[in-house]
C-alpha cells in the first residue's frame, strides 16, 4: 500500500477497519471501483436496498481526494439556480437545484443515522466577497437561493468580521445548509456502515482490466477477479487507464492545505468563533476552517511533490493576510490531493455502455456532491429516476496538454488576483 498522506486528517481520524485484498474469483450483483465518497455512498445505498455489492479500492477507503480535502460540506453547484434553469429548462433545473441543494442534508443524515465519528459541525458556509464585483455575485446568489426557499443572507462588513474573525472582507454570503466534517473519518465511517450493511470491501485491489462478458462484466485485479452484472466507476480525479476516455473527460488539478499548530485560546476565540466553513471569492480562492484547535488554510496546489517552499510561503502569506493574529504560527501539517475539474463545471453522470456507470467531476465540492452522486448511481442501478442528467462521455480535446494549460491558467489567475 502506498504511504498514507501526512495530514491532520490522518492524525486525528479513528483508525480504519481492516479491508483485505481481493483473493480469487467471486461474484456480485454490482462491482464498484473506487472507495472514495462516491463509491462508498453507492455501496452503502445499494446494500441498504438489499443489493449484493463489492467495493474494490487500489489503496484504502478514503485514501484519495475523499480523505485529503478541506472537509467543507457545501450545498449546490458552481452554477447558481438560474443558470441550471437556463441549461436544463425550468422544471429540470429546479429539480436539479433541489437535489444538489440537499447534498448537505444527505451527508449529515448519514452521519447521524450511522453514528459516524467525524466531528460534524453544521454552522453554515461563508463565501466572503473580495471586491465590488464579487459582492454583486453573492447578492445575486443569495437572491436566487431564497427563491428556492433557502434562508441565504448577505452579511455586511461588521457581521462578516464577527463570524470570520477577519476584517479582510467587505461582505459575505451565509448559506445555512453548509458545515464541516473530518473528511477521512467520514470516509472511514461510510466504509464501516457499508460493511455493516453487507458490502464486501477489498483494499489494495487495483482493478487492472475491465472486460465485458456474456452476463455482464469482469473486473480483474492482481490476485483475483469479480464477475458482476453492473460496474460503477467511482475513481474521480484518480482515474487511470482502466477507462481512458473517462480519465480524459476531466482535468485533475492539485489542491493544497496546511494546518497550524494549536492556537492559543485568545487567538482561537477570534477565528471563525462559531465554527463556520469559509471559501472566499478570489479567482484562486482560499478556503479555511478550524479543526482540533488549529486553523486550516487551503488553496490551489502545484503538481510538484514534495511541494516547493514557495507554496508554503504563499500559504503563510494567506494566513497573515486574512488572520494577522495568526501570522507566524508554526505549520504542523501540509498535504495535498487532486480535484477533478470538468469543462462545464458540472458533475457528470455517465453510462458509456449498458451496465457500466460512472460519476465524477465535483469541481471542489466533493463532500456533498460525491455523496449525492453515489446515492444517484445506486438509484440508477435500481432502476429509479434520478434528477441529474445522464450525459455522453466526451474526452477533453488535447487532454495530454491539460497539465500545462492548468499551470498557465493558475499563473494567469494569480496575476489577476494581485491586480
Amino acid at each position: 500500500m502506498a504511504p498514507q498522506h501526512a495530514s491532520l486528517w490522518d492524525a486525528t481520524a479513528r483508525r480504519a477497519e481492516p479491508c483485505p485484498p481481493l483473493q480469487g474469483e467471486t461474484r456480485a450483483k454490482v462491482a464498484i471501483v473506487g472507495a472514495g465518497f462516491t463509491g462508498l455512498s453507492a455501496a452503502l445505498h445499494l446494500a441498504e436496498a438489499g443489493q449484493d455489492a463489492v467495493l474494490l479500492e487500489s489503496e484504502a477507503p478514503g485514501w484519495g481526494a475523499s480523505g485529503r480535502n478541506g472537509g467543507q460540506v457545501i450545498a449546490g453547484l458552481k452554477d447558481d439556480p438560474d443558470v441550471m434553469a437556463a441549461k436544463f429548462g425550468e422544471a429540470a433545473g429546479a429539480r436539479l437545484a433541489q437535489a444538489v441543494g440537499g447534498g448537505p442534508d444527505l451527508v449529515f443524515s448519514l452521519i447521524t443515522r450511522h453514528g459516524i465519528d467525524c466531528a460534524p459541525i453544521r454552522a453554515g458556509w461563508l463565501q466572503p466577497a473580495v471586491s465590488p464585483a464579487t459582492l454583486r455575485t453573492i447578492e445575486h446568489r443569495a437572491c436566487q437561493w431564497r427563491h428556492h426557499g433557502v434562508d441565504t443572507r448577505v452579511l455586511d462588513a461588521a457581521e462578516t468580521a464577527r463570524l470570520t474573525g477577519s476584517t479582510r472582507y467587505p461582505a459575505a454570503l451565509l448559506d445555512p445548509r453548509g458545515g464541516t466534517v473530518q473528511p477521512l473519518a467520514y470516509a472511514r465511517g461510510l466504509a464501516r456502515a457499508a460493511q455493516a450493511a453487507g458490502t464486501r470491501v477489498f483494499a489494495e485491489s487495483r482493478v487492472l482490466r475491465l472486460k465485458r462478458t456474456a452476463s455482464g462484466w469482469r473486473a480483474e485485479t492482481a490476485r483475483g477477479a469479480i464477475e458482476a452484472d453492473t460496474v460503477i466507476l467511482a475513481t474521480n480525479a484518480y482515474a487511470d487507464t482502466l477507462h481512458d476516455t473517462l480519465r480524459r473527460s476531466v482535468v485533475a488539478i492539485p489542491s493544497f492545505q496546511v494546518a497550524t499548530e494549536k492556537l492559543p485560546p485568545d487567538i482561537l476565540a477570534t477565528i471563525l468563533p462559531q465554527g463556520h466553513a469559509a471559501s472566499d471569492l478570489k479567482r484562486l480562492l482560499r478556503y479555511f476552517r478550524r479543526h482540533d484547535g488549529r486553523l486550516l488554510m487551503g488553496a490551489r496546489g502545484v503538481f510538484a511533490n514534495p511541494p516547493p517552499a514557495s507554496l508554503l510561503a504563499r500559504m503563510r502569506a494567506a494566513i497573515a493576510e486574512i488572520y494577522p493574529q495568526a501570522a507566524g504560527l508554526k505549520l504542523d501539517y501540509a498535504w495535498g490531493g487532486m480535484v477533478a475539474v470538468t469543462q462545464d463545471h458540472l458533475p457528470h453522470l455517465h453510462e458509456p455502455e449498458p451496465g457500466l456507470l460512472a460519476g465524477l467531476g465535483y469541481n471542489g465540492r466533493g463532500v456533498a456532491l460525491a455523496t449525492l452522486m453515489g446515492q444517484m448511481l445506486a438509484q440508477r442501478v435500481l432502476g429509479a429516476h434520478v434528477p441529474f442528467p445522464v450525459t455522453p462521455l466526451r474526452p477533453i480535446a488535447l487532454h495530454r496538454f491539460s497539465r500545462i494549460g492548468a499551470q498557465a491558467a493558475v499563473q494567469y489567475l494569480r496575476v489577476r488576483d494581485r491586480l
